[in-house]
């Protein structure tokens, strides 16, 4: 399966053909549904939630890029591309995106913007994004 966007990608050289891996595929959703329950734990500091949701958010959408045949020349790709490997919707994508911004200004600024709020929106939007996963076959290897 693929799509025309997908293969533009592939073209300009931001995403790279290579076969799925079953086991691959597994390991990115089971790693992104454990940290996506670690993220819920209250008693956890906000940064370190937002961590776990967002390491959650990028296995999936990880996974559902590796599940059709493509590897990321990007971390930010595999968000962008969500519309295409399982079909969410471009509000929930934009809960990635600014999750993934926040998640750099942290990392490389060290500018934490981060509340409660942000994390429930994020989990919730991982949490579809797992819904999304499991309603699809595995990768054919």
């Amino acid at each position: 399966m693929t799509s025309p966007e997908l293969e533009n990608l592939t073209r300009i050289g931001s995403l790279k053909r290579e076969p799925p891996s079953r086991r691959e595929f597994d390991g990115l959703r089971r790693a992104g549904a454990a940290r996506l329950v670690d993220a819920t734990n209250p008693s956890l500091a906000l940064e370190s939630r937002f961590d776990l949701a967002y390491n959650a958010a990028h296995a999936l959408a990880l996974a559902a890029l590796r599940r059709l045949g493509y590897r990321p020349g990007n971390r930010y790709l595999v968000f962008q591309t969500l519309v295409h490997t399982v079909g969410l919707p471009a509000p929930t994508v934009r809960v990635f995106a600014k999750c993934h911004e926040r998640r750099n200004l942290a990392e490389y600024e060290g500018v934490v913007e981060i509340d409660d709020r942000l994390i429930r929106d994020l989990v919730r939007a991982a949490q579809t994004l797992l819904d999304a996963l499991r309603a699809l076959p595995p990768p054919a290897e």
